[in-house]
């Protein structure tokens, strides 16, 4: 087998494209091949069948020793990984600046470390009357700017400060104080993409929290809360059924099952909220039954007009823990409440009652003159201004913390040059990116087409009924009406409309071309909700950039066999155009099977660490930022994988032209005279 590119396929991919027959071979392009939603059905039922479930309830014993396996399974292999191993175990720097007094209270401004070197603020609400041994509780927030200043958060900690809980009010990541685009809450997978998990500077936001807290000499270790809503409620939920030291939580209207959320889209949640491999050990009913036998408060709103509605959230939750607070005979220390007025997004005066009064059951057991009923505190309520806490000027960020862990990163040369061992050292860095993008072993099924029948005046089609692992991938061959001389694959960051110039001039030099989608583009796009469709292969195991990888990989693998070996170039090319499809046909090539001969890019990425270093979230290129491929592999890597092969840049950026000038030296080393760039 030759794996050669010939100049016919370059001088194609640079000729002009002939007028006659745009519009039709548009059209052709256009017309669907999927039916609609069909991604988004097969996506569903092969997410539904890799959420794990919760084992069978059967002794408390056995279900203590289940929890604190999985506790530490997750911090280990989810939470603290990469740095984030060595940040967990710095010591908590905590600095108090001023005092105010309150009516029956007074709150201290202060601001500690989660990590060296980044501060966040908060606010310390201590009791008047201080016990030798008082409670604690965290109070944290959601997606709300007013941050720590939001008026339902200062009233309910006034409130508990009022009867006798110290309160630490605690800034949120993005919020308030925080609120900065360098702090966006898609960052935290800039620190994926480096091997460092994102996730951890939002977990040890809580437990740094916590640690303070339980600092103070007053603090009773018995009793300890933590609260919050939407955002909030995740953090809740996570922390509690994760920190044993939690011994009260309630989340309000701030999760749902996994298996919940791929029903009921709204609930999907941002990159902390689904991280990545959390679902590879857990789902939030098991975060919810891990909580057993502590007292736990579930708060939904009835008609939530952004997220979990008590409805369809609840429920479940609910069927699946129940039982596991009954093996240690405390049934009742799981309670919900459902908010029905106003039953909006809310943690309202009904809400914080209901706190109040579990607080009371459980902190205050004996004080009958305890009252669940709120205090009115309109008039102690501050502006932002009053609540700001200073903060250092060059206090890190999300995205600086990023940039430092991209800094870090491997800046020797992948591939030393030198012939000696040169095959054994391919072939280990290319089942390491195989692993690293978790490439599934999916195949392929094939209902084969019909005849090729005319479909334009100067091109026949046909549509291949191609199946790859659950997804059916569409593929639409395009011939000329001569005997064709070579095949390609085009995919394109637009979708395969978008690739119309290129697949015309392919055609005119009787190329046959496989127009084809992968998931999440063109046809594979799902109908709502974009990037967070992403996040959920990601946390049940899978990687978007490795499921896009293997589909390409699969087309390939069948254009090879039908029509490899009879074409008189012997060759099946794979052209994509943009920096997100240039990289999806690197990594198929580089870690599938030789039947890729040739790669061409329009307009690739220079860099992965460009991601970083533009502040990009998820959001915007979510195959990309795949946990651990930038501590391994830049963008050049993956191409000198490719080699001997061809890989040819076309509109390089002028930083892409020095990043590919590099390979030239590695293909000599294999005995190839070529430029990727020439």
């Amino acid at each position: 087998m030759r794996f050669t590119i010939p100049a016919l396929f370059l001088f194609a991919l640079t000729s002009p494209a002939a007028a006659d027959d745009t519009a039709d071979l548009k059209k052709l392009l256009e017309t669907p091949i999927l039916s609609p939603r069909q991604t988004l059905t097969e996506l569903q039922e092969y997410l539904d069948a890799k959420i794990p479930r919760l084992p069978e309830a059967t002794t408390a014993e056995a279900w203590e020793k289940e929890t604190a396996r999985l506790q530490k399974e997750v911090l280990e292999k989810v939470v603290f990984r990469g740095e984030a191993a060595r940040w967990k175990d710095a010591k908590t720097r905590v600095d108090y600046t001023e005092t105010f007094a309150g009516e029956g209270y007074s709150v201290k401004k202060l601001r500690y470390e989660i990590i060296p070197g980044f501060w966040v603020p908060a606010l310390l609400y201590l009791p008047k009357k201080l016990g030798e041994k008082a409670p604690v509780m965290l109070a944290v927030n959601g997606h709300d700017r007013a941050g720590k200043a939001a008026g339902y958060k200062q009233t309910r900690c006034i409130n508990l400060a009022k009867r006798g809980v110290m309160v630490l009010n605690v800034e949120w990541l993005g919020m308030g104080q925080l609120n900065l685009p360098a702090n966006q809450h898609g960052a935290m997978d800039q620190l994926n993409l480096c091997g460092t998990s994102g996730l951890s500077l939002f977990y040890l936001n809580m437990t740094r929290g916590l640690d303070l807290l339980l600092a103070h000499p007053n603090a009773d270790p018995k009793r300890v809360a933590v609260s919050g809503l939407s955002g909030g409620g995740w953090q809740t939920i996570f922390v509690s059924g994760l920190d044993p030291r939690v011994t009260l939580s309630n989340p309000v209207a701030g999760y749902s099952s996994f298996r919940t959320r791929i029903q009921h889209f709204k609930d999907l949640g941002d990159s902390e909220q689904t991280p990545c491999d959390l679902a590879t050990l857990v789902d939030y009913t098991h975060l919810t039954a891990m909580r057993a036998p502590r007292p736990t408060l579930l708060t939904f709103n009835a008609k939530d007009n952004c997220c979990f509605e008590s409805g369809y959230a609840l429920p479940p939750l609910e069927r699946a823990s129940r039982p596991f607070f009954k093996l240690f005979g405390k049934e009742n220390n799981l309670r919900t409440h459902i908010n029905e007025v106003p039953g909006d997004h809310n943690f309202g005066q009904d809400n914080r009652e209901a706190l109040y009064k579990m607080i009371g059951d459980h902190f205050f057991p004996n004080d009958k003159s305890y009252s669940a009923k709120e205090i009115a505190c309109k008039t102690e309520m501050k502006t932002p201004a009053e609540l700001s806490v200073e903060l250092p000027k060059d206090n890190l960020t999300i995205n600086a913390v990023a940039m430092r862990l991209a800094e870090k990163v491997r800046k020797e040369p992948l591939f030393p040059i030198d012939r000696a061992n040169v095959d054994e050292r391919l072939v280990e860095l290319q089942k390491e990116l195989r692993s690293i993008v978790k490439t599934p072993e999916w195949g392929f099924k094939l209902k084969l087409p019909p005849q090729p029948k005319r479909s334009i005046s100067k091109y026949e089609s046909a549509v291949w009924d191609l199946k790859v692992g659950p997804m059916r991938v569409p593929v639409l061959e395009i011939m000329p009406l001569e005997k064709p001389i070579g095949t390609v694959i085009v995919l394109a960051d637009g979708g395969r409309v978008a690739a119309l110039t290129e697949i015309e001039a392919l055609l005119n030099a009787r190329i046959r071309v496989l127009a084809i989608d992968v998931y999440y583009f063109g046809e594979m796009q799902l109908p709502s909700h974009g990037s967070l469709w992403t996040l959920m292969p990601a946390t049940v195991g899978d990687r978007a950039l490795g499921i896009q990888a293997a589909q390409l990989e699969e087309v390939a693998r069948l254009a090879w066999d039908k029509f490899g070996e009879k074409e008189a170039a012997k060759a099946v090319a794979v052209v994509a155009i943009g920096p997100r499809t240039s990289t999806i046909a690197l990594v198929a090539a580089a870690t599938g099977p030789k039947t890729i001969s040739a790669v061409i890019l329009h307009e690739p990425l220079a860099s992965l660490k460009e991601i970083i270093e533009t502040n990009r979230s998820v959001s915007s290129t979510p195959e990309l930022f795949c946990f651990g491929l930038l501590e391994k592999f830049d963008v050049a890597d993956l191409a000198a994988l490719v080699a001997p092969r061809p890989v040819v840049v076309k509109k390089p950026s002028d930083r892409a032209k020095k990043e590919f000038a590099k390979l030239a030296a590695w293909y000599k080393v294999l005995g190839k005279n070529f430029d990727p760039l020439k």
